[in-house]
């Protein structure tokens, strides 16, 4: 029988809405580029809360961009958090 991973303390935002939004080159679930998602497994604790720590304004940018009409405005997964 396998071993399970180790449990971490810093979640991952990912929400299960997985499209890339090319403006901003963010993800339209978790606000995460690219690069931030794929190194995410790799991440320490710190690195990984340093990134959540970045994704508050950015939560606040796609807000504005969604008013504007610039980002779509997507419902939460079944599941999700929004």
């Amino acid at each position: 029988m396998a071993t399970p991973p180790p449990a971490t303390g810093v979640a991952s935002p990912c929400i299960n809405i997985c499209r890339m939004h090319a403006p901003t080159g963010w993800c339209e679930g978790c606000l995460r580029t690219i690069d931030e998602i794929a190194t995410w497994g790799r991440m320490d604790e710190a690195a990984r809360s340093a990134l959540i720590d970045r994704l508050a304004p950015r939560r606040a940018a796609w807000r504005l961009l969604q008013d504007s009409g610039a980002a779509p405005i997507q419902p939460a997964p079944r599941g999700g958090r929004r």
